[in-house]
């Protein structure tokens, strides 16, 4: 009997280990992408009007908490969305990465506007609360865009990694409370 409780507690903290609750939603800890195994480096809730929109999550190879040299690597890396309010339409969310590509770009979002467009069709068909969206970038490749585990697009280039991570590292993110969050400040 000891020995099957001793074995249940040996499971239940691997469990409690393999999964962090951020704004009630259990993220994996870690992740493996590209045969590149990435660790939560960071995780916090967009909020907007006082209202929980995603849980958005940073997993890289090796700790880092500037935004601004994790934007620029050309290493394996992925952020990870969990939407987490039906209020989040594709709408909503095609206008605000437009805004988010105005600031992580400084307004030379034009430069990118093929790279953008297909980027944005990820949303299509419309978005649903419980739908998990991962941004990977893989160098040589691109970005590749998963919806719900599933692969939906690559899209080349380190320009655009830098302009999408952007969005949430740069020095005008979508949310500042989430960058420091996903820096794990």
């Amino acid at each position: 009997m000891k020995k099957i409780l001793l074995i249940l507690c040996i499971i239940s903290s691997f469990s409690l280990t393999a999964q962090k609750k951020i704004g009630g939603i259990e993220i994996p800890v870690k992740v493996n992408f590209n045969e590149t195994n990435l660790e939560l480096n960071g995780a916090g809730v967009r909020t907007k009007y006082f209202m929980d929109m995603y849980v958005g999550g940073l997993y890289l190879s090796t700790k880092n908490d500037n935004g601004i040299i994790v934007m620029n690597d050309d290493k394996t890396m992925a952020i990870k969305l969990h939407i987490v309010s039906s209020l989040i339409t594709t709408k909503k969310m095609v206008d605000a990465v437009d805004e988010g590509f105005k600031k992580s770009t400084k307004g030379k979002q034009a430069e990118l506007k093929a790279e953008i467009d297909k980027f944005k069709a990820v949303f299509s068909p419309e978005i649903k609360e419980n739908d998990v969206y991962d941004f990977v970038y893989i160098p040589e490749k691109g970005t590749v865009i998963y919806k719900n585990s599933k692969p939906t697009v690559t899209i080349k280039g380190l320009e655009f990694k830098k302009a999408l991570f952007g969005i949430w590292l740069c020095s005008e993110p979508a949310d500042t409370d989430l960058k420091a969050a996903m820096l794990g400040k």
